[in-house]
């Protein structure tokens, strides 16, 4: 039987294959040349003390500036909610938003998550205010329901491990968009596709890491110490979306990184 497309499905077809595009590198490249692209801000994590641009959440993280960088430490004890971290920018980014930054990988574990936070805000409910500064003292403890419960964002996982070991694939890439009006915690909140094995970010190589947020679309850039690129693609077509708010470099317990260079784009 030969299938014969109504119009209703003919004009849905071409929507649906541009939410997965082809050639990621091109479709990158197209995505970051739709936007022009004005500074909103820079810090080297060299020059200026880094409390400048940046809170923490976390009583037992650390963080200080080196020469290479800024040098972030998550509390050191396994699967605690009190040692992790989150670094969040003072200012917050409307519209469209690139992000880059070099990340340099200190710690060799082989568990749990490093987190890109994507202009995040609170719920609005009571006593979680769209400015997420006015409630810092929830997340002295930085349990993760605290944020997926609690804040619209979006989120991109990276340098991430299964917490089972044995896993087939124990490595990913993945993005979320946090949904907390709904209710359901982390249910549903997956972005497609997701990334099983991606690129390693090996300790103590630097990797240049460029996220563009556009409109409902999400890439993902990883230039590798040999130049070696990645991409990776998220569509966020089926969540309302996120418009502004701050961003945010999560650590959860053990993880180490140096930051620096980073810089922040909004739209014009």
């Amino acid at each position: 039987m030969k299938f014969f497309p109504t119009l209703l499905t003919a004009l849905l077809l071409p929507l649906c294959a541009a939410a997965q595009p082809d050639d990621y590198e091109a479709y990158f490249h197209k995505l970051n040349d739709s936007v022009r692209w004005k500074t909103a801000m820079q810090d080297n994590g060299r020059t200026n003390p880094w409390q400048k641009n940046w809170f923490l959440d976390g009583k037992l993280a650390s963080v200080e500036n080196i020469r290479r960088g800024i040098f972030f430490s998550a509390g050191p004890t396994p699967a605690s909610d009190a040692d992790h971290s989150v670094l969040w920018t003072k200012r917050s980014f409307e519209g469209d938003i690139k992000i880059e930054y070099d990340f340099t990988r200190i710690d060799d574990l082989d568990r749990f998550v490093n987190i890109l936070y994507i202009q995040a805000e609170g719920s609005g409910e009571p006593g979680y205010d769209k400015d997420i500064s006015l409630w810092s003292d929830k997340r002295e403890v930085p349990a993760m329901k605290m944020y997926f419960n609690h804040m619209n964002a979006i989120h991109i996982s990276y340098a991430a491990y299964e917490n089972d070991p044995v896993a087939v694939n124990p490595d990913y890439i993945r993005g979320r968009r946090y949904m907390p009006e709904r209710g359901k915690g982390l249910s549903g909140t997956d972005l497609t596709p997701e990334y099983l094995s991606p690129v390693k970010f090996l300790t103590g190589e630097t990797y240049r890491i460029t996220v563009l947020k556009v409109g409902k679309e999400v890439m993902m850039e990883v230039v590798g110490p040999q130049a070696e690129t990645h991409y990776y693609y998220f569509s966020a077509e089926k969540f309302p979306p996120v418009t502004s708010g701050r961003v945010g470099l999560r650590q959860m317990s053990g993880r180490k990184a140096v930051y620096s260079d980073i810089r922040i784009y909004t739209s014009k």
